[in-house]
Order: C-alpha cells, then sequence, then structure tokens
C-alpha cells in the first residue's frame, strides 16, 4: 500500500519565536537555541523540520479497522487528541511559529487518523490535563509519551507504539555512568512530577537507603528552560526524562551526553507507550488496529526515522501489555 505525504498549508514562521529548548551552558551560550532555526538534527544524523510545513506522513484509510471506531467518534468524523505540549523535541512542540504543533506523537496521531477516517484535533494541554481531559470525555485518545502502568490500567485502555526508555542527561565529558540504583546515590537529580521517571527515581533513591547509601536528592522542574539551566549551573548533576528528548537536546548542544538509559517500566518489564483512551469506551481497538496497520505498510517507520527515533520501533502495537507494577506507596 502506498504511503503519501501531507502537506500542511504554509503559516508565517516567526523565526525568533522560541522552543526554550535552552543550553546546558552559561546565559551566554550561544548554542542550543533552537527558536531561530528552521531546522534541527535527530540524534540518528537526519535533519529536522522545525517549520510549521511539516510534510507530515500520510497513509490511506483502511476500512475495515475504521468500522472498529465507536458510532459516536465515527458520526462525529474528529478524533480529539490530548498531547502534553511542551518543550520536548522530538517528541511534542511548537514550530517556528510558536503555534504548530509538531513531533512524533502528533506524527503518530495523525497516522492513526487517516488509517482510521478521521480528522485529528490535538489540543495541547498540561500533562494532569490529558487524564483530566479522558476522565471527562472531552478527549478521545491521550497521545503524548504516555506509559503503561498496572495502576494507569485500572481507568484506561492503552495501545502501544513505541519503546519507553529514559534517560539520565549531565554535563559532556564526566565518567559517571548510571546502570542501577547505587550509581544515583547522594547525587542531585531533576525529575517532572507526577511522572514515571519520579516515580522510578524515588524507587531507585529508597532503594539506596535500604543497602545503606545515601538517598537522591530530588529536584522538581517542569519546563526544559529551567532544569537545562539548573543542570548548566551545576545545581542539579543530571536530569532524568524521556530518552528520545535527552538524546535530542545533546544532539542540538554538544554539551551535554546520555549517561545512562533505562526501561521506563523498572527493572522486570520492558516499557511501553501507548495511545490511552478511556477504559471500555470502544476505541482500544481501533487505536491498536490503526497502528498495527502503520507498522504493516512502513509509515510508522518512516515517521520514527524522520525523528531520530528507530531504536525505539514496537514490531507490533498491543492492548494493555504488562506495564510499570504497582508499588506499596
Amino acid at each position: 500500500m502506498s504511503v503519501h505525504r501531507r502537506t500542511i498549508a504554509p503559516a508565517a514562521v516567526a523565526l525568533a519565536a522560541a522552543l526554550l529548548l535552552s543550553s546546558c551552558g552559561s546565559a551566554n551560550s550561544a548554542s542550543a537555541d533552537l527558536g531561530a532555526k528552521q531546522e534541527g538534527t535527530a540524534p540518528n544524523g537526519a535533519k529536522i523540520n522545525l517549520t510549521p510545513e511539516q510534510n507530515r506522513i500520510t497513509t490511506p484509510k483502511v476500512d475495515a479497522i475504521a468500522a472498529l471506531v465507536p458510532d459516536e467518534v465515527r458520526r462525529r468524523g474528529t478524533l480529539r487528541v490530548a498531547a502534553d505540549v511542551g518543550t520536548i523535541p522530538p517528541l511534542g512542540f511548537y514550530a517556528t511559529d510558536d503555534k504548530t504543533v509538531i513531533g512524533t506523537e502528533p506524527d503518530i496521531a495523525y497516522l492513526i487518523g487517516d488509517v482510521l477516517g478521521l480528522k485529528v484535533e490535538i489540543d495541547p494541554v498540561s500533562w494532569e490535563n490529558v487524564f483530566v481531559g479522558l476522565d471527562s470525555g472531552k478527549y478521545d485518545a491521550g497521545i503524548t509519551n504516555v506509559t503503561v502502568t498496572e495502576a494507569r490500567k485500572e481507568k484506561y485502555d492503552f495501545a502501544t507504539y513505541r519503546l519507553d526508555i529514559l534517560g539520565f542527561e549531565a554535563k559532556k565529558g564526566g565518567s559517571w555512568k548510571v546502570k542501577g540504583p547505587a550509581d544515583v546515590a547522594g547525587h542531585t537529580i531533576g525529575v517532572s512530577s507526577g511522572t514515571n521517571q519520579e516515580k522510578l527515581l524515588l524507587a531507585w533513591s529508597e532503594q539506596d537507603v535500604r543497602n545503606g547509601l545515601k538517598p537522591v536528592d530530588v529536584k522538581y522542574y517542569q519546563n526544559s528552560s529551567d532544569y537545562y539551566l539548573a543542570l548548566g549551573s551545576g545545581r542539579i548533576d543530571a536530569w532524568l526524562g524521556p530518552n528520545p528528548a535527552a538524546a535530542f537536546h545533546a544532539a542540538q548542544t554538544g554539551e551535554t551526553e546520555v549517561i545512562g538509559t533505562y526501561s521506563g517500566a523498572g527493572d522486570t518489564v520492558l516499557g511501553k507507550i501507548a495511545a490511552t483512551t478511556k477504559k471500555d469506551n470502544g476505541l482500544v481497538g481501533a487505536l491498536n488496529g490503526a497502528i498495527n496497520e502503520a507498522i504493516r505498510n512502513g509509515s510508522y517507520a518512516q515517521v520514527l526515522k524522520r525523528w531520530g527515533l528507530d531504536n525505539e520501533a514496537v514490531p507490533t502495537s498491543e492492548i494493555n501489555p504488562p506495564g510499570l507494577p504497582k508499588t506499596g506507596n
């Protein structure tokens, strides 16, 4: 089946629109601010288009899979998608016009919409409001780097589309490497609250204390401009976040590096990122079918390669696979 490209209508490109992906250097550092750039570099070396004219990968509608869409959504003709769009290229961020949503996650959402014959409407919201919107029915799906967890499976259904790999990002040139809990003992590490990264980091810190080691000094940041400033000034030793964002930032700046990666579901489960929908609302089968069609026809692989995430591809989309286990607290 052929794969086409969607051409986005030209928009005024404001070259000074900041993406807020700041350098880890001093305030005078000239590197890493993508705000005035038309193009970035993915970790795999691919050039990334940062403008509103995305020329996205598209794929044809498949009637048999579209028939799986619940009647209400099919009649409406739109797929309402919640996305935590911040400053985390290449997952979800704003183009140079500071309003067009671009990145891996939007591209996956558009592929799903293509297969299902639905117009995709992406609503940029804060992380917590992704789930609030799913609970209320405001959104049909969240396609925004959501990790499958056993706790979340009680309220949501999942159709996986990418591996969940976390990355520890630190200043370049050091000898410190992170392979497990003992390696972070006594270090000051930044993380975003309410994420699985936070959950894993706190669990590691508790394990360190049980083993007679120093706890992790956890610092919380929500904006990349803040945590990269903290990293550059030495207020934190490392940042723990999605590996795609860490690797992308390191590729732009040349000032940081990923010093360790880890499964987003811990050491017993391979972490998976998934399209998320309210439990038992009937949509997960259609999402799963659409993702598997994109995998089958190659459009999925093209999207991941476009953003430098080839190494996080899944061979097939799964519905509600094992996720990050529950903890006792």
